[in-house]
């Protein structure tokens, strides 16, 4: 007998429980602590339409929250006139178009028409996903990193089909599990990492590095993985459309069993999904049967950070997660996988057994160092990352050159951005002596652009210095103490 809210969630969505699952299947779920026009219409408009879907797929969040092995039979409803609408806006407008060449303005033109004609293509199985545009980009270590551009209509289907899925999975999701989820952003890792190394006891740290993991996630176990919440065959087969789409790269598309296609508005998704059931389950059930000190674990993607009290347990915990990744065709990078002595105790420690500094690791753009406070106490320190400064620095450089004969107002503000944008980031306590290198950096790739305009140009550092004053923010930290965040974000 169901009480009349009862009867509305399962009028919403269908659920049941799944099927009997082999060794195959993975570990049960866990939940995780605590997850053009009039101007004015228009805006009231979107706002109706955000209100509409979120009051949706606070239904199907409430009843995935309640019945955790079970399955969701029908979605695709969720999948709607509104939902697309909601996705289309939530694009980026000057991003780079996929290979069907359309972009975000174009699409906007006459777009409650194609939005419907989009919906009832989708829904009648009559939409096909276009091969994904291979482009390049590239990496802090001159490497270039591969990306795939989907199509605008792909990507409009993908972000709402984002939406519902993570109505699901977000009360699935491991607490240490951070990337590309709704309210939780890479400070929030950093937080996290900060706030368990210099509370809990850890002494070795463990830099995971999963090789090329969005290229080579088996999209078998892949669908295995989702069938275990997702009943609604039409959702399946629309992910198992876009996963066999293909990349398109100088004229010929190839198709492949392994990879997501890491650029995608759906892949971050598909990538936590994949790595909750290989890798963060396992992990939590490893911390509490076989670790015999403390254990800490933080994930960003596929950026993995485990800390350890015992020497012991990190390297048992190291040869046993290499073995697990093995088994759903994913490796550790053998140069970039590290185990190091690291935390309160580690320079004491080493100093010792007649050894040196604490070795650092990098996470998330920072280098992650056992420092010392004015008292000499042991204090956790974050620099930005050498190679990911020179990194934006060339680049700064480079279209310094392009923007040479700009007015210097122009170039001051665009500046203004850029460095703006580094400061929001990198602005942590700890790190002011990086953040004014980068101003002082910048300031003098400013002058050199300005002195090659002219062989008379006599752009000196004062110069130079008076007018990065009128248009450069000051560097100064803009993020609190990682503990204090913290403990606002997570109270106890």
């Amino acid at each position: 007998m169901m009480n009349g809210q009862e009867k509305s969630d399962s009028a919403i969505v269908a659920v049941k429980s799944p099927n009997k699952a082999g060794s195959s299947a993975a570990e049960a779920m866990e939940p995780r602590a605590g997850t053009k026009g009039n101007a004015d219409q228009q805006s009231t408009h979107r706002a109706q339409d955000r209100a509409r879907v979120s009051h949706a797929l606070a239904r199907v969040r409430k009843a995935a929250g309640q019945r955790k092995k079970e399955r969701f039979t029908a979605l695709l409803h969720h999948v709607n006139v509104d939902t697309l609408r909601t996705a289309f806006y939530a694009l980026r407008r000057k991003a780079a178009p996929g290979a069907d060449g359309v972009t975000w303005r174009d699409y906007e033109a006459d777009l409650e028409r194609k939005l419907e004609d989009l919906h009832e293509r989708v829904h009648r199985g009559a939409y096909r996903p276009q091969p994904s545009r291979r482009t390049y980009i590239p990496k802090a270590d001159g490497k270039q990193r591969p990306l795939a551009i989907a199509a605008l209509e792909d990507k409009i289907v993908q972000g709402a089909t984002v939406m519902v899925l993570n109505a699901i999975y977000e009360g699935d999701f491991c607490g240490f599990s951070y990337g590309f989820r709704p309210g939780r952003g890479p400070h929030d890792a950093l937080d996290a990492l900060c706030v368990a190394i210099e509370q809990r006891k850890v002494s070795w740290i463990i830099d995971a590095d999963i090789r090329n993991f969005f290229g080579e996630v088996s999209q078998e176990w892949l669908v295995r993985f989702l069938e275990h919440r997702i009943g609604d065959k039409r959702i399946i087969r629309l992910i198992q459309k876009w996963l066999k789409a293909g990349i398109l790269e100088d004229g010929i598309v190839t198709v492949d069993d392994r990879g997501t296609g890491q650029g995608s508005v759906i892949s971050p998704l598909l990538g936590n999904i994949y790595l909750h059931y290989v890798l963060d389950l396992w992990a939590e059930r490893w911390r509490r049967r076989e670790a015999a000190g403390d254990m800490i674990i933080v994930r960003y993607a596929d950026d993995v950070i485990v800390g350890f009290e015992r020497e012991d347990d990190a390297r048992r915990f190291l040869d046993a997660m290499r073995s697990r990744l093995e088994e759903f065709m994913l490796s550790l990078h053998p140069d970039k996988t590290r185990l190091i002595e690291f935390g309160r105790f580690a320079a004491a420690n080493r100093k010792r057994r007649g050894l040196g500094k604490p070795e650092t690791f990098a996470f998330l753009g920072f280098t992650f160092i056992c420092g010392k406070s004015r008292r000499g106490r042991f204090q956790l320190q974050r620099k930005t990352r050498g190679d990911r400064m020179r990194a934006k620095l060339r680049s700064i450089k480079a279209q310094l050159r392009q923007r040479m004969h700009w007015p210097i107002p122009e170039q001051g503000r665009w500046l203004r951005q850029v460095v703006t944008g580094h400061f929001e980031y990198f602005a942590v306590p700890m790190n002011g002596r990086a953040i004014t290198a980068f101003r002082d950096h910048v300031t003098d790739l400013w002058r050199r652009a300005l002195r090659r305009r002219s062989q008379k140009d006599g752009c000196t550092w004062e110069r130079i210095a008076k007018t990065a004053a009128d248009y450069l923010p000051k560097p100064r930290i803009r993020h609190p103490w990682p503990d204090a965040r913290f403990a606002v974000n997570h109270p106890r």
